[in-house]
């Protein structure tokens, strides 16, 4: 966004700070930085040569953070996640950040310019090398000749898992002429359609549906496991260093966050070889917290503190200063914001004020007009904010920023009204109860129940293999000392056993049939259930309840001033309740959750929707604490709309 561009050339050092980088001086050391201003650095450094930039920082959640600021200031940036070093082997957890991390090798290999954010561990795991990964990709095109045979070794080779029927990335089925193959790249499936060995069609298709879509000319295969052999190169090597920035985020916090993750995978590791769950000769090293640092250490480096702590793995070559510091929330104090407006307006400050709904923006923008501020909306990217005028433009940062030296502020929706509106990642669907969703929450010696066998204990990670390929398995024991290997892709069949701690739980016989008939019993419990709710529920069906109409223009501007992003089942069970309410149903639902998985908003925004028809709605809860709690809510969401909370 080249609204924020201006003021950076504005600065006495930002001039000398690009030719030291251009003559390749480094490592060079920025500092009086604060956070997010070094999102704002990283995407305008020498933009329009477009190099490649590798921002590395000191733990997940503030690499996430640049990520996520990053997208406000331009495009082209990925995430890459660091492993975990102790127990990625294992292929349920291996599948998941593999396809994140190939993905982005899949964009160095092809992209021309971009911005990776990573910590430092996601250097310090040894891969194969570039030009190795780079000969691995596997290329079909709708012109080439496919002998099927040597299409599936090769696609096991790549560590793809042969499926009767292709749901998820990593898999690949044969029937017939019929091969269907999931790239991890890809968001869909292709399905590759033969007559003999020449291609007749090549198809996307649904995973779900399995019905073909578009048709395809050209699908690259990356590999779908990382190779534990032959393994020498940090990420860093997958950098070409003549077309390459690197940004390091507080050296001394990466430096000690590289100091502690070496120590914990030695720590690990060891206990792991003395447990007998890993061979001494199966260990992969990984690369020390002070030869990474040193690899960092590069004319093309740039270190980015907020206060000058210059470590000695990296020696610095210059010093620069680029003064930033973040604004003050004002948490909906009205009136001490619009003080600090008037005094930027009275000392000609630029001002731009990001929110990330483009509704809001238009009502943010109208609302500071009534104050006598000069405030327009962004139409384009390099819209120009004048002296002394508010740009109220679309985006997100999670904290704003000042440049005091050239009277630049930048205002995020967060600052105002406390909160943020983040987007959250993908979360899955449905009701998972307990199952186990990564390896690192089992201990050895924990009782867990088996979908199909029942319940055992949880003996530890095994490596076996089979075909000429070795794969994880998952040891679980069970009566009479017998032992059952599931494979770590099946994960999701295994969940904790959550029965009463203090008794000792009797474990099932591999192969009896008692497992199958304690879930017989319960399925006819379930069933008998399940018909007294279906005759409940035809009583309360043929109900009539009000009739509301659809949402309203106020409905959707109070659902825009939700400060944060709503997750997937807070969009479920909203819209399931404005479907009954605008059905004429009489209300039965039942809305259960954790503390803070945004209860409250589903009940504020069908309270609302009742209001607006001229209805009354009584919120009750357990304890007069809560009650004050929710008032307070109440209060704070309904204040701009003529509403009264009593």
């Amino acid at each position: 966004m080249s609204i924020f561009k201006s003021p950076l050339g504005e600065f006495i050092d930002y001039q000398d700070i690009v030719t030291s980088i251009k003559k390749k001086e480094g490592p060079i050391q920025i500092s009086d930085m604060a956070d997010t201003p070094k999102a704002h650095l990283v995407a305008e450094l020498l933009k329009e040569e477009k190099p490649w930039r590798l921002v590395v920082t000191y733990d997940e959640t503030r690499a996430r953070e640049i990520y996520e600021d990053l997208l406000v200031f331009g495009k082209n940036v990925w995430l890459y996640p660091a492993k975990d070093l102790l127990f990625f082997s294992a292929d349920i957890q291996g599948n998941l950040i593999t396809r994140e991390r190939v993905s982005v090798w899949q964009h160095l290999l092809t992209d021309e310019s971009g911005i990776v954010v990573t910590t430092v561990d996601g250097l310090m795991d040894k891969l194969e090398g570039y030009q190795t990964f780079r000969e691995e990709v596997l290329t079909i095109r709708s012109d080439d000749k496919i002998d099927v045979e040597q299409l599936s070794k090769k696609l096991v080779d790549l560590g793809y898992e042969r499926v009767t029927q292709v749901e998820a990335p990593g898999q690949f089925g044969i029937r017939g002429g019929i091969v269907d193959i999931y790239s991890m790249t890809w968001d869909v499936p292709v399905r590759i359609e033969l007559w003999d060995e020449d291609i007749d069609a090549m198809k996307t298709f649904d995973p779900e549906s399995q019905r073909s879509r578009d048709a395809v000319e050209e699908l690259n295969i990356y590999p779908a496991k990382e190779r534990e052999t032959a393994v020498e190169e940090s990420f860093l090597c997958y950098f070409c260093k003549e077309k390459t920035l690197i940004f390091v985020d507080e050296p001394m916090r990466v430096k000690e966050k590289a100091e502690v993750v070496e120590k914990e995978f030695q720590e690990g590791m060891s206990g792991r070889i003395e447990a007998g769950q890993i061979k001494r000769e199966d260990v992969v090293d990984l690369f020390g917290a002070k030869e990474i640092l040193e690899r960092l250490s590069l004319p093309i480096t740039v270190c980015m503190t907020a206060l000058e702590h210059p470590i000695k793995e990296i020696p610095i070559k210059k010093n620069f200063m680029l003064a930033s510091q973040i604004v003050p929330s004002y948490h909906n104090a009205l009136d001490r914001m619009i003080s600090d407006l008037n005094k930027y307006r009275r000392e000609n400050y630029r001002v731009v004020l990001l929110t990330p709904s483009r509704t809001r923006a238009e009502r943010i923008a109208q609302s500071l007009r009534e104050y006598q501020f000069i405030a327009k909306i962004a139409k384009q990217d390099d819209e120009v904010v004048e002296c002394g005028e508010i740009l109220v433009a679309h985006g997100n940062l999670h904290k704003g920023f000042a440049y005091l030296q050239c009277k630049f502020v930048v205002l995020s929706e967060s600052d105002l009204f406390g909160g943020q509106k983040r987007k959250r990642g993908k979360q899955k669907t449905g009701h998972q109860g307990s199952k186990i969703s990564s390896l690192s929450e089992l201990s050895i010696g924990d009782y867990v129940v088996h979908e199909d066998h029942g319940l055992g204990i949880y003996r530890g990670i095994e490596k076996i293999e089979r075909d000429h390929i070795i794969r994880d398995y998952i040891k679980i024991e069970y009566a009479g000392k017998d032992s059952c290997y599931i494979p770590a892709t099946k994960l999701d069949l295994i969940q904790k056993f959550a029965g009463a701690q203090a008794k000792v739980p009797k474990l099932n016989k591999l192969g009896g049939g008692e497992w199958e008939k304690t879930k017989k019993r319960v399925k006819a419990a379930v069933e008998n259930i399940a018909k007294e709710l279906v005759m409940l529920y035809v009583a309360r069906e043929s109900g009539r309840g009000h009739l509301y109409a659809k949402d309203s223009q106020w409905q959707k501007e109070f659902e825009e001033m939700f400060p944060f992003e709503e997750t997937t089942d807070q969009k479920n069970a909203i819209a399931d309740i404005k479907n009954d309410m605008e059905a004429g149903k009489i209300m039965d639902r039942l809305v259960c959750g954790d503390v803070g998985y945004g209860k409250t908003e589903v009940a504020l925004r069908a309270a609302f929707k009742a209001i607006q028809e001229g209805k009354q709605v009584i919120y009750l809860v357990p304890t007069t604490i809560l009650a004050q709690q929710h008032y307070h809510t109440f209060v704070q969401r309904m204040k701009e709309f003529p509403v009264r909370v009593d």
